[in-house]
């Protein structure tokens, strides 16, 4: 496995599924600040249609729909309908994670705890999830809501920083000594 964070502003996702899964896939992609997000859905019940809103497709992406899309989740649709949505994602390129489903995936989702700019994944590579998300638990206990204003402040640091042309390694330098000044990780 090979960590990376996709910048869902420039990329297009899309769900395809109308299950528990699928509607957490759809949340943690909002969280995310994905835009333009479609949800495949023949089936949606009536909070998935108001998750989805106008984004919601009453039917499954067909081939053409693929060529439009970056990433593609797939969940809670069965074996067959997941092995040929992955086939057709696959033969355009897109990304493709299936939900719980190890050979179909091309990544995998980690467990995520997010305070503002700062996100923090943990991943078993889709060996053990419930590790994944104890791990989550452990790390939300310890990185509470107040590390969306950490980020926020050290963010406006450095790019002070930046303006008064402080050089690469320095930023580093006072980094750390922000973060020691401010008692953060003690």
């Amino acid at each position: 496995m090979f960590p990376v964070a996709l910048d869902l502003t420039q990329l297009i996702a899309a769900v395809a599924g109308a299950g528990r899964a699928a509607k957490q896939r759809i949340r943690l992609l909002d969280e995310a600040g994905a835009k333009g997000v479609l949800v495949f859905a023949p089936d949606a019940d009536e909070e998935l249609a108001t998750m989805a809103g106008d984004r919601l497709v009453a039917r499954l992406p067909d081939e053409a729909d693929l060529d439009g899309i970056d990433v593609l989740f797939v969940a809670d649709l069965g074996a067959e309908t997941e092995t040929r949505l992955a086939a057709m994602a696959r033969s355009r390129k897109v990304l493709l994670n299936t939900e719980d489903v190890r050979p179909l995936c091309d990544f995998h989702v980690p467990a995520m705890v997010r305070r503002g700019d700062l996100l923090l994944a943990v991943s078993t590579g889709g060996a053990s999830p419930g590790l994944a998300r104890r791990l989550k638990a452990h790390l939300a206990e310890i990185f509470g809501e107040e590390w969306a204003d950490h980020v926020s402040e050290i963010a406006g640091a450095r790019a002070r920083w930046r303006e008064e042309g402080v050089s690469f390694a320095d930023l580093g330098k006072r980094t750390n000594a922000l973060i020691d000044e401010k008692g953060w990780l003690s």
